[in-house]
């Protein structure tokens, strides 16, 4: 019986050790064995795998773009801008804010969307602002000009500046804001005000020692006292005046 079972497990071992599956590895390969390359995609084609003469000089020749495909856009338009403010400001007068920016002056209720310190800030006339930090160089009685805006609108108009250009690692995000000749907006510092002193207690695990860290806010509060849409005359009159200074 013994020497039964030991055949019977020679025999199985020797079964397992002849019968063994074959494993083969699948590869994948860039070199196309058709002699077609108009399916061939545009990324494989610039990669340099294929050494087909006609892959390459397809991918050298530039495609042509549909005829119903819309003009790229250019960081040079945008730049061009009228409504923009940056290193050059356009002398002229665009058809649109010709024709629109009397209207929006006939609706004396006016809303301003001004930047501080790099924050947006949705005002109209007679607000107060509290802004959450302390202003530095401003005293209480102070009148301040508000320049830096992107919407100053009206319950029918609006008048916006071109969108900002998203940065990247090279470059930082850049805000393009309206013309600061295009309206006069004032605000007045009314005051500085201060939160309660708060202290909060700090500690560490399986440490005996509290440490006591005290913060105390400042605000500066600003009132709206000014908020005036230049007519289309008063515009062409500072443009004009700034033209003829500049010619000199």
């Amino acid at each position: 019986m013994a020497l039964f079972a030991r055949s019977a497990r020679h025999a199985l071992f020797e079964s397992r050790t002849l019968i063994q599956p074959t494993i083969r590895r699948a590869g994948i390969t860039t070199v196309s064995h058709n002699l077609d390359t108009s399916n061939t995609p545009e990324p494989l084609i610039q990669s340099g795998h294929r050494i087909s003469d006609e892959a390459k000089e397809r991918a050298q020749t530039p495609q042509p773009l549909p005829k119903d495909a819309p003009a790229p856009a250019s960081t040079n338009d945008i730049k061009a801008s009228p409504n923009a403010r940056s290193d050059i400001l356009s002398q002229t007068l665009t058809p649109s804010i010709r024709k629109l920016l009397p209207l929006l002056q006939s609706q004396p209720a006016h809303y301003i969307t001004a930047h501080l310190h790099g924050r947006p800030y949705l005002l109209t006339r007679g607000d107060t602002l509290r802004l959450p930090f302390q202003m530095p160089h401003v005293r209480p009685g102070d009148v301040l000009r508000l320049n830096r805006a992107t919407h100053i609108g009206s319950r029918d108009y609006t008048l916006k500046a071109p969108e900002p250009v998203k940065g990247n690692a090279d470059r930082g995000k850049k805000v393009f804001y309206l013309d600061e000749r295009l309206f006069t907006c004032r605000a007045r510092v009314v005051g500085v005000e201060t939160e309660p002193l708060r202290v909060e207690e700090k500690t560490k695990r399986r440490r005996r020692h509290v440490k006591h860290v005290m913060s105390k806010q400042y605000f500066t509060v600003l009132k709206i006292s000014d908020l005036e849409v230049k007519s289309l005359e008063e515009y062409e009159a500072v443009l004009g005046q700034e033209g003829k200074e500049s010619v000199q």
